[in-house]
């Protein structure tokens, strides 16, 4: 029971931060205020103890977190950036773990250098959903943006593998770099080709045995979905390869096997709210489990130096200061040096004033955000080595870590926005194909309109063909009217017609809210049943939502 209660209060801890976050007139990240939440649990008097197993974390919340970012995420701007972000999640991964290790061997004392390694090792992956949750939507250059994505993306692995070889050198006393690469490259090989393997099979039952049209129940395929990170994940590593990168390669394979399959319009819609959802529910849960365990971590090391000295308190914090310094210097001037080889590149074609900007380096700089991954990576050392002796300096990367994590979100909390400050995002860059897109296909659907209409009329009367003309002119005319609204020339909208497609919008959502009113009355009086309430209360609903979408959606002019 005790197991029960404790996860009703952690979901109720999930609910009340959005609530919060939303009445609070400074609008704190939602990130930052699970963490207060989990923190203010933590309390003493609260008495909610959470014990962190890292290995359980990482299974129950990293594979589907990963594969719904693998999903969503672009993939013609993932293949785009892909040498940026390659360069960010391999290379300066791999530069962290040398630079920051020596580091941190040299200034604090008696860290072995493994342990040392293993620290850099963890402090090394980045968290896209703390970043975008602190900067908020379209705050941040979209290309710049998918390049951070796609870095968190795929830096986890890289992390968890150098961390992998750091525990074995620590516990062995042995460290092959050679060997080390090869079975990188072969972990993350097998990692890549394992979620691609399990997506392409569960794509392949669910286009063979589950329904293809509305009348099926899409509840099946659903289930299935949410057990394909999990299924990657386990798989992956059982054969020895990475299971965090087969979570990514399986969601970024179902999100292109998706847009090629004829799925349901209600497994669709289910789907996404589902997995909606989901991210919002496993992402609070990882950062309250994040606040439940730093003030435990943070506190007990900083009372017990306490106890022994005033300086011994400043010293540990100094070392977390170190820390985040080196760990941005290295950042600032790793992005700094790929800028400008692109910049020479770019000036070798042609391209005048391709000069690595000073405030985009920082801003790429101060959106390495550590999160919840970081800290269940060093709690994942191990407590002694294999002659039953404690393991050296545990401890204290486990502090280092936690300060670091605490400390890298402040700083993103308060320096994005004094950076984003003034930063000019520009026009959407994709606005012009989106509205080609939404032009072509209002033309497509009015030239099956005419299609059809041919094709019916040929077995009507005289009468019903007048009919059949009046029913298509009525919904040609919407078609007609978007159109108008998005300007067929490809330029300047009309503004009649965006003004008129407006107040249509207006008074569509009137009228079907005015539906939605009646329906209530109708079961308030016992006149209708809870299931014609609902299976009407779906249409209006799903209604609604399309004019609402495809309202916020309309490019501007």
């Amino acid at each position: 029971m005790e197991i029960v209660f404790t996860v009703l209060i952690l979901l109720l801890a999930v609910a009340v931060s959005g609530i919060v976050t939303r009445l609070l007139p400074l609008k704190p990240p939602l990130p930052l205020m699970q963490i207060a939440i989990g923190a203010l649990l933590a309390w003493p008097r609260l008495g909610l103890h959470v014990k962190f197993d890292p290995e359980l974390f990482i299974l129950l919340f990293i594979p589907p977190l990963l594969f719904a970012d693998g999903w969503r995420i672009p993939k013609r701007e993932f293949f785009m950036q892909r040498r940026a972000i390659l360069m960010l999640a391999l290379g300066l991964v791999f530069m962290t773990v040398l630079a920051v290790g020596y580091f941190a061997h040299l200034v604090i004392p008696g860290l072995p250098l493994p342990v040392a390694f293993a620290l850099a090792a963890v402090l090394s992956p980045t968290d896209a959903v703390a970043l975008s949750a602190i900067t908020g939507k379209n705050r941040l250059p979209p290309h710049l943006m998918h390049i951070l994505e796609g870095e968190a993306l795929m830096n986890d692995a890289s992390g968890l593998v150098a961390l992998k070889f750091a525990i074995a050198a620590a516990l062995t006393g042995v460290f092959s770099l050679r060997e080390a690469s090869t079975s990188f490259l072969f972990i993350a090989a097998g990692g890549l080709a394992t979620g691609v393997a399990v997506a392409w099979i569960f794509s392949f039952i669910a286009g063979r045995f589950l329904p293809s049209s509305d009348e099926g129940d899409p509840a099946p395929g659903i289930v299935l979905s949410l057990l394909v990170p999990f299924a990657s994940y386990l798989f992956a590593e059982h054969f020895g390869g990475s299971g965090v990168l087969a979570a990514v390669a399986a969601g970024m394979t179902m999100g292109v096997a998706a847009a090629s399959q004829k799925v349901p319009v209600s497994a669709r819609v289910r789907a996404a709210g589902t997995w909606t959802m989901i991210e919002f529910v496993f992402n609070g849960m990882v950062f309250i489990l994040l606040g439940l365990q730093l003030p435990h971590i943070i506190g007990s090391a900083l009372i017990s130096a306490h106890h022994e000295s005033d300086a011994l308190v400043i010293l540990l914090v100094g070392y977390v200061a170190a820390m985040l310094a080196v760990l941005y210097a290295i950042r600032f001037a790793w992005v700094w040096l790929l800028r400008w080889f692109a910049s020479r590149s770019a000036a070798k074609h042609g391209v005048a004033n391709a000069v690595p900007g000073l405030r985009t380096a920082a801003v790429t700089t101060v959106s390495g955000v550590r999160g919840a991954i970081s800290l269940a990576a060093v709690l994942s050392l191990p407590e002694v080595l294999p002659n039953g002796a404690p393991l050296p300096g545990r401890e204290m990367a486990i502090f280092i870590a936690s300060g670091v994590i605490l400390g890298s979100l402040l700083i993103a909390v308060i320096g994005l926005p004094l950076l984003l400050r003034g930063l000019r995002i520009g026009l959407d860059p994709h606005a012009g194909e989106e509205r080609n897109a939404r032009i072509l296909a209002a033309q497509t659907a009015i030239r099956a309109l005419h299609d059809a209409q041919d094709k019916l009329v040929a077995d009507l009367d005289e009468s019903a063909s007048a009919s059949l003309a009046d029913v298509t002119a009525r919904v040609m005319e919407v078609y007609r009217r978007r159109l108008a609204a998005l300007g067929s020339d490809g330029k300047t909208s009309s503004d009649v017609a965006r003004r008129m497609e407006a107040l249509e919008q207006q008074m569509r959502i009137a009228a079907m809210r005015a539906e939605r009113a009646v329906l209530l009355k109708l079961l308030a009086e016992h006149k209708i049943n809870d299931e014609t309430l609902n299976k009407l209360m779906r249409e209006v609903d799903l209604s609604e939502t399309a004019v609402v979408t495809r309202g916020k959606g309309r490019s501007p002019a």
